[in-house]
């Protein structure tokens, strides 16, 4: 089979490390010699960096993005006999955290045009148990702040933000992590703000909450063999991964403006596509969209679908993901929850006609151009293709 030439990726996770290797190196010879591996002082000097770069009160680093959600939850007091309210389409990482945290999960659907949760659908399946409603700031783009407050003060809810994919993604005068009590970040190495290996965050909206979650991620000691937190567990955001993204958190905002103008003008070069049936995500919130994903959704007009669509890029050598395939309430690990398909639409929609394209800071407007003309390429055959079988 012949290779295509300089294919190109879906994410590119070399460049931006290859800038910063000697810094990363002398960071790795420091904490060698200093010895202070598990909770070394740069954990702290990062999670108050972070806090102030998100506008957020305080920070508590954790292990992952699966352990911010839980531990974030239970710190806010949120647990068995609670329910939470989050959508069906996000990854499964969100759900597993409110599990993991006692409480009960309620599924609602998504909007069409963003992929981010319906507040209408999510206002609906409010009860007298439940105690929060967990936006995910999707593909790097923030769920409404003002809509959520709303909602949370009329109904008495607590905000506990998904802010996995949106590291300084802003909307509404607010950034991400700074709407409600608290959220939850990743630093898996894709992300917008990747470690070089798994970490996590939590901001929290008062020092009672950073406090817990301190105890929570240590064992659920408070200080050193007292233990006081029943639910408590190792999840410490390690010295070294603190240390290596300090490196990066002062180039996050220009990495982000970057990922916004490939954005912008990938939605230039595909209104010429949109007569094929591709249509781009929506953008309400501007240049505060940091898009750790760039995704398409196809239409009815399109004359091929998804798989086939992707199918021909990988054959070109263009790599592309979909996120996500399969809706929470639709994965077999939680069918004993109850849901069925059909239930929530918009979301089972979105799984079958998503597809995100090549997106990182390094990515060059001549790759997007190759990009969007093998996509026409292959709309166009498939237009000619059905045209011909009629």
């Amino acid at each position: 089979m012949i290779q295509p030439p300089n294919p190109i990726p879906f994410v590119d996770l070399s460049a931006p490390h290859q800038a910063l290797k000697s810094d990363i190196l002398a960071v790795v010879e420091s904490l060698l010699d200093q010895g202070d591996f598990v909770l070394g002082a740069a954990v702290g000097e990062f999670e108050a960096e972070f806090a102030a770069a998100c506008g957020a009160c305080l920070a508590v680093g954790v292990g992952c993005g699966t352990d911010a959600i839980a531990l974030g939850l239970t710190a806010a007091g949120i647990g068995i006999g609670d329910e939470v309210i989050l959508p069906a389409n996000t990854f499964v990482a969100t759900l597993i955290g409110v599990l993991r945290s006692g409480a009960t999960p309620v599924l609602v659907d998504c909007q069409p045009d963003t992929a981010l949760i319906d507040l209408e659908a999510a206002t609906a399946a409010i009860t007298p148990r439940t105690r929060a409603i967990l936006p995910v700031h999707l593909y790097g783009q923030m769920v409404s702040p003002l809509a959520l407050k709303h909602l949370a003060r009329v109904h008495n809810l607590l905000i506990f933000e998904d802010a996995a994919q949106a590291h300084l993604a802003k909307r509404e005068g607010y950034r991400a992590g700074a709407v409600g009590i608290g959220a939850a970040f990743s630093f898996y190495p894709s992300k917008n703000l990747g470690a070089i290996g798994d970490g996590g965050m939590v901001t929290a909206a008062n020092e009672p909450m950073a406090q817990a979650l301190r105890a929570l991620r240590n064992y659920g000691a408070s200080q050193k063999y007292y233990h006081t937190h029943f639910q408590g567990t190792n999840s410490r955001l390690d010295t070294l991964q603190a240390a290596v993204l300090r490196l990066k958190l002062p180039l996050l905002q220009a990495w982000n403006q970057r990922r916004n103008l490939i954005a912008q003008y990938y939605d230039q070069r595909l209104a010429a596509l949109a007569s094929y049936g591709l249509r781009p995500m929506h953008n309400q919130s501007g240049a505060g969209h940091t898009y750790h994903l760039y995704v398409i959704q196809l239409t009815a007009d399109c004359p091929c679908d998804r798989d086939q669509l992707q199918q021909g890029l990988a054959q070109a050598g263009i790599q592309t993901g979909i996120h996500y395939p399969l809706p929470c309430h639709l994965q077999p690990a939680f069918q004993s929850l109850g849901y069925r398909a059909g239930q929530f639409p918009v979301a089972e929609r979105l799984s079958q006609n998503i597809l995100s394209l090549p997106m990182y800071p390094n990515l060059e407007t001549a790759q997007v151009d190759r990009v969007v003309e093998e996509l026409k390429r292959l709309l166009v055959a498939a237009a000619s293709s059905a045209q011909f079988a009629l």
